[in-house]
């Protein structure tokens, strides 16, 4: 089980967050030299998610050239960044992994999700509100029943996010089946501004104990 953890801020924190047994850690839209030096500091510990919200591919190109990273988190909306994009970024850096960001709202996700099954390296799985105009970082849960289908629906390895925390990411593997679980919002400290450790230790602790 893939354990995956979001936003880390600086090399200090990542490596905090890796020391209790985090595989995977989420870097956000920050500068090249911050992403770089968090991965820097974890290398060869756990694997760095970064995250792109542009759906500019000149922008994610200058990206992938600028920053160390083992997956690229492509969080724009599937309305803007279609198979086709993705089969180009491949095409031109061989290798390269990604993560595309699914919004479960009603069965219709299911077919987005197949959409990108052999396409991408991994789906991730978040809550969405229409009058966000991101993806993802609710707090809230969506419909896992619909998260459960989409994981019976494709190949590709699922990431569950949306609202999980220690208290309830038990539960949502043992519904959804997925090969991986990410975390944000319920591990964050209350000013949203860094990780709460203690929280991040519950969580790999729940997800260990499935």
């Amino acid at each position: 089980m893939i354990i995956q953890i979001y936003e880390i801020k600086n090399p200090a924190e990542g490596k905090s967050v890796v020391d209790l047994g985090v595989d995977q850690i989420g870097i956000g839209e920050i500068n090249y030299a911050q992403a770089n030096a968090i991965s820097q500091e974890i290398a060869g510990k756990a694997q760095t998610s970064l995250l792109s919200l542009s759906y500019n591919i000149d922008e994610i190109r200058d990206i992938v050239k600028s920053v160390k990273f083992d997956i690229l988190h492509l969080g724009a909306h599937p309305d803007k960044m279609f198979p086709q994009h993705i089969f180009k970024l491949k095409d031109e850096f061989p290798g390269l992994k990604i993560t595309q960001v699914i919004p479960v709202i009603d069965d219709y996700s299911i077919e987005i999700a197949k959409r990108y099954d052999g396409v991408v390296d991994f789906l991730l799985l978040d809550s969405f509100r229409f009058s966000d105009s991101k993806l993802g970082a609710t707090g809230e849960t969506h419909d896992w029943n619909i998260s459960r289908k989409i994981v019976q629906s494709v190949k590709v390895p699922v990431i569950l996010a949306g609202g999980l925390g220690p208290e309830n990411v038990a539960d949502a593997i043992r519904q959804v089946h997925p090969a991986g679980v990410n975390s944000k919002t319920r591990t964050d400290t209350a000013d949203g501004t860094a990780k709460d450790l203690e929280k991040v230790r519950q969580f790999v602790a729940a997800v260990k104990s499935v």
